[in-house]
């Protein structure tokens, strides 16, 4: 086959090749596919949601203990008494990139709130790893690994939020992605007090 039968072939099936080309690029790249769960976040159907009939079947968080970036020890004790967000996630995570954006936005609406603790419990095996995407991507939030931390609060499943109340109990249990920065959350959060 000689060049102009191989340039002819190109321009005939160019579509073709280009949508080839995007799938290849969803698949192989987690930044491409936080990009686009980014756009499925948006369209709202993925807003984080505390439901007032859980309320009825509370159960109080286990026990647990996080070591934030400077070998500082966080426990479960220290922030009872305080509405905490905890929030599991990767930086090769594309479900977890694609919400870390609203998680970041909700951080600093809240983070001078005495009344409110998040955690971000990054969950690379290279901390580095960790740590540098908070800072390539401009992230407020305060980085934290785990140190003991029962199933029942994380079972595996990047990215995992959990809210708990300010007796210490989860109100929320989310696996997945999700938009946490909108003002009905917010609301949410704030009524927890």
């Amino acid at each position: 086959m000689n060049s102009k039968n191989i340039f002819a072939k190109i321009r005939n099936n160019w579509g073709r090749l280009l949508f080839y080309a995007a799938i290849l690029l969803f698949i192989f790249s987690p930044g491409a596919k936080a990009w686009l769960l980014q756009r499925v976040i948006s369209t709202g159907f993925f807003k984080a949601d505390i439901k007032k009939e859980a309320e009825k079947s509370l159960r109080p968080a286990p026990a647990f203990s996080f070591i934030d970036s400077e070998g500082k020890i966080v426990t479960s004790a220290a922030v009872q008494g305080k509405v905490v967000l905890i929030n599991f996630w990767a930086s090769w995570c594309p479900p977890c990139r694609a919400e870390m954006p609203s998680l970041n936005n909700l951080y600093l609406a809240l983070k001078d709130d005495s009344r409110f603790v998040f955690l971000f419990v990054n969950e690379d095996e290279d901390t580095n790893k960790g740590l540098n995407f908070i800072k390539k991507n401009n992230l407020a939030i305060p980085f934290y690994q785990q140190n003991t931390v029962s199933d029942e609060l994380f079972g595996g499943t990047l990215p995992t939020t959990i809210v708990l109340n300010k007796e210490g109990e989860i109100v929320l249990k989310h696996e997945g992605m999700a938009d946490y920065d909108n003002q009905q959350f917010i609301d949410q959060l704030k009524s927890l007090q």
